[in-house]
């Protein structure tokens, strides 16, 4: 999917979406970041800041500029461990006295499977994760953030990253890497997983959201339409990687050349990752498997 072009906010400049949110956007535009990363301001005096971005002296004074007199920040709220998400937050909170709270370290929620491939080295990945990160306050699956007038509830939603989560702003929901716009997630082994990514946009889908607020690009309106879109387009990934299968077998980076047709060349590599998120996935499923042992750079064929 294409970007909206109509999507290009002043860099550093915290906008309001709604009474008592806004956004600042960070100044690390990229083929994966869009405009940058979006970072959450919410409250009206003690402020949760979602996603602090990354190590970045503007962003942060950005960040502190946003701050008003009668305001203070009470919590630096980090919703995953990629490098463009979560390390400004320690050096936010030293500035704030402010806690850090997130899932978990860098490698937290990762499922069984994840775990024994990253154990085995196999499959590269890796992605700009950021690996030092520790939180000061652990969030377990559920549990409600209270804020001064504000009340978050975190929910834990692994696919893009085992740590990842979304939190529940009433009917509102900020989503991160999840859900946004602008383009569907990648999902890279040993961190991505497309079976939790699969089985958290079910749980998102059994909700009813009235907007939700990616970690980049435009706010989605359509929520479940969006949703939907996620759920078929990963179906369709797959549909067509069993169809070239069905001709032989193929390698990761063969299958998303034969694919990803119409991906700019600067995101074929993150291409060729989502179809081996794939290929995983299919093996978990026995629909196919690696042609010896299972790599990057493997052949998989179907079953």
């Amino acid at each position: 999917m294409l970007p909206p072009d109509d999507f290009d906010p002043a860099i550093g400049v915290a906008d309001t979406l709604e009474p008592g949110l806004r956004r600042i956007v960070a100044p690390n535009p990229s083929p994966m970041t869009y405009r940058g990363t979006n970072t959450y301001l919410l409250g009206n005096r003690g402020l949760a800041v979602i996603d602090p971005g990354p190590e970045d002296e503007a962003h942060l004074q950005a960040i502190l500029s946003a701050v008003g007199p009668d305001q203070k920040i009470t919590h630096v709220i980090v919703t995953h461990t990629h490098l463009d998400h979560s390390p400004l937050a320690h050096t936010l909170a030293q500035r704030t006295g402010a806690p850090v709270l997130a899932f978990g370290d860098a490698h937290a929620g990762r499922s069984e499977v994840m775990q024994l491939m990253a154990k085995d080295d196999t499959v590269g990945g890796g992605e700009g994760i950021d690996e030092g990160f520790v939180p000061d306050i652990s969030l377990a699956d559920g549990a409600v953030i209270d804020g001064d007038g504000w009340s978050l509830e975190a929910i834990h939603t692994p696919g893009h990253i085992g740590n990842h989560l979304c939190l529940a702003w009433g009917d509102a929901c900020l989503t991160a890497d999840h859900v946004m716009g602008w383009a569907s997630s990648l999902v890279s082994p040993p961190d991505g997983d497309l079976t939790d990514f699969m089985a958290s946009c079910a749980r998102l889908q059994s909700r009813q959201w009235r907007v939700f607020y990616p970690g980049h690009g435009a706010p989605v309106i359509d929520t479940a339409a969006r949703l939907d879109w996620l759920v078929s387009h990963r179906l369709s990934r797959e549909a067509s990687i069993l169809s070239h299968l069905a001709q032989g077998p193929a390698t990761a980076a063969e299958l998303a050349a034969a694919i990803y047709t119409e991906t700019p060349p600067a995101l074929l590599g993150a291409a060729t990752r989502n179809v081996l998120a794939h290929l995983v996935d299919l093996t978990g499923k026995r629909r196919a498997a690696p042609v010896g042992r299972m790599s990057a750079n493997s052949a998989f064929k179907a079953l």
